[in-house]
């Protein structure tokens, strides 16, 4: 992997808080591997500014079209209402491309279920919210959601909504951001509020 820019999807209603940990420590070179490998950038189906669920305003960095997965690490799908009412299917295609180039893709809540609808997760292991909920998409990979928070299946990272800091944790493994037991210091901490993972990445010296 030689690209350094990890992309974002941003649309109108994206959840805020179900990507916060993922781009917040891509960003912040403490505790990684080689410091200031990744950076973040934005990506809107066009350059107009959208709102997030939390009232936020973002100007995307760049467009849909113009993005190209030799370009970039991973594309990160965040939940939003606007997968639920049917929308996003560019970014799903564009979700499809970066895994036939063997770019990691990470999608959470609402995101899993527009990669459901265009058949993504048919041949891949996966999570959502729910069974149910991708029931509802039509989509014939039933057999292959496992009930757990976070999954990874290759390339390819899928979550529930209501597990921010598994889902990054997956992410974050998949761009071998953190050693191993570095990592695991870092779940420890964020993912079950130990303090004895804050004094572990404290004496990592990483």
């Amino acid at each position: 992997m030689t690209a350094t820019t990890v992309h974002m999807a941003v649309y109108d209603t994206l959840a805020d808080w179900e990507v916060g940990h993922t781009t917040a420590h891509i960003n912040n070179g403490a505790w990684q591997r080689h410091p200031g490998r990744y950076n973040v950038a934005t990506v809107g189906a066009t350059s107009d500014a959208v709102t997030s669920m939390g009232g936020l305003r973002i100007t995307p960095d760049t467009t849909l079209d113009s993005l190209r997965p030799a370009d970039s690490a991973m594309l990160i799908l965040p939940g939003a209402d606007t997968w639920l009412s049917g929308g996003n299917g560019a970014f799903a295609a564009k979700a499809q491309e970066f895994l036939d180039a063997g770019v990691p893709v990470a999608a959470i809540c609402g995101a899993t279920g527009g990669l459901a609808q265009a058949g993504i997760l048919d041949t891949r292991r996966h999570t959502s919210n729910a069974a149910v909920f991708l029931e509802g998409t039509g989509y014939a990979g039933g057999h292959l959601y496992v009930d757990e928070p976070a999954v990874t299946d290759g390339n390819l990272v899928t979550a529930s909504g209501t597990a921010p800091v598994d889902f990054a944790r997956e992410a974050l493994a998949l761009l071998d951001l953190y050693q191993p037991d570095v990592l695991a210091s870092w779940y420890k901490l964020y993912g079950r509020n130990d303090p004895a993972g804050f004094y572990e990445l404290m004496e990592s010296g990483a």
